[in-house]
């Protein structure tokens, strides 16, 4: 799996210019990159400024000084260039027809906008020859509360909460990933969507510590996971001034969500991680009504429902591992500024959504 997402995204017109593979070929973006929010003729404030700030961080931490030709174009070109753009971009309310978003300029272009942004410029690649689930998590209670929704009776079948998911060295080294990887090609509509820039395996974020991972929790759970292959993994990172991810449920059977950052940037420890609801979609709703018709799902499932769920605060190196049909959100969240305080979650789905036995909401439950 490696091998094929290294060797396709190598043809990627994200990779540096002047970089090319043996093949020669440099293939243009899928439009489903594009339409999604991975494109290179637009932006928006809160991605710009995540790039620009992620630049920084890699020359303050001596990231790039092994590199000096690298480290010179992160000097003289990259933070400039993303710097200079930034300032041209207008007020977030004059950007009303575009949602929010900034079609680059002529202006932009020709200070070299393309030659920075969207680009693989600095993409380490992480390994890890020890465990990276911890060997100590009480595995019999994980079953339990997946299956019952636990003792406390504040839980709900198919959803479990496991702190302390990753072993320390796996935690640092995923979240160093996370902070130094230029893989960050997403970005959504701040107007319609929030504001959280996006990286995704199929384009980029596939460092073998992220496959192993997703291999391992397969193994470490498997009355859980059971036959259910990996379907997708991604990671979000979130600008404090606007909402995270609305609700909607994901085409999978397993959501396994990890959370990176440590929990000194989180300032309500009572808030800041995930609301998940008791409901599912009914079996005749298509993708785009339950993952992006965020008013429908309010009106015809969650109020009927009287909005019935499961809130799970934020805390660093904590899972939430449940039924990826159930609708959730991103719970209200306050964190404190900087870039390395970003609130960060790696997400992992497995296996085929299993949707609501019957349309009627009143049982549109697990």
């Amino acid at each position: 799996l490696y091998w094929a997402l290294t060797n396709i995204f190598s043809r990627s017109s994200r990779m540096p210019d002047g970089y090319m593979d043996r093949s020669g070929i440099r293939n243009p973006l899928p439009e489903i990159l594009v339409s999604r929010g991975g494109g290179s003729t637009y932006t928006t404030e809160y991605k710009l400024k995540n790039d620009l700030e992620q630049a920084e961080f890699l020359l303050k931490n001596n990231k790039l000084d092994n590199d000096p030709v690298k480290k010179r174009f992160f000097e003289n070109m990259v933070v400039p260039v993303l710097n200079n753009t930034l300032q041209r971009i207008p007020p977030l309310e004059e950007l009303g027809e575009t949602g929010g978003l900034y079609p680059f300029e002529n202006v932009d272009y020709e200070s070299g906008i393309t030659s920075v942004y969207n680009r693989a410029l600095f993409m380490p690649e992480v390994e890890m020859e020890g465990p990276i689930i911890n060997p100590t998590i009480e595995k019999e209670k994980v079953y339990d509360d997946w299956e019952t929704g636990g003792k406390s009776g504040d839980g709900h079948p198919g959803v479990v909460v496991i702190d302390d998911i990753l072993t320390d060295e796996a935690l640092q080294k995923i979240r160093d990933l996370m902070m130094e990887g230029t893989f960050w090609y997403q970005t959504k509509l701040p107007l319609k969507f929030g504001g959280y820039v996006g990286a995704y395996i199929d384009d980029g974020m596939h460092q073998k510590i992220l496959l192993e991972l997703a291999f391992q929790l397969h193994r470490a759970f498997p009355k859980i996971m059971k036959d259910h292959a990996l379907k997708y993994l991604w990671a979000y990172k979130y600008d404090s001034n606007f909402t995270g991810i609305n609700t909607h449920a994901d085409q999978a059977a397993v959501n396994v969500n990890i959370w990176l950052t440590p929990d000194s940037a989180n300032m309500d420890k009572s808030s800041g991680g995930l609301v998940v609801f008791t409901a599912k979609p009914p079996r005749n709703w298509s993708f785009e009504e339950y993952n992006t018709d965020t008013e429908r799902v309010l009106n015809d499932i969650l109020v009927p429902t009287d909005f019935a769920n499961v809130t799970i605060s934020y805390k660093a190196n904590r899972a939430v591992i449940f039924d990826s049909a159930l609708f959730h959100h991103t719970d209200k969240f306050t964190f404190r500024e900087g870039y390395q305080n970003k609130r960060i979650n790696l997400t992992l789905l497995y296996g085929n959504m299993e949707l609501a036995t019957t349309s009627n909401p009143e049982t549109s439950e697990l």
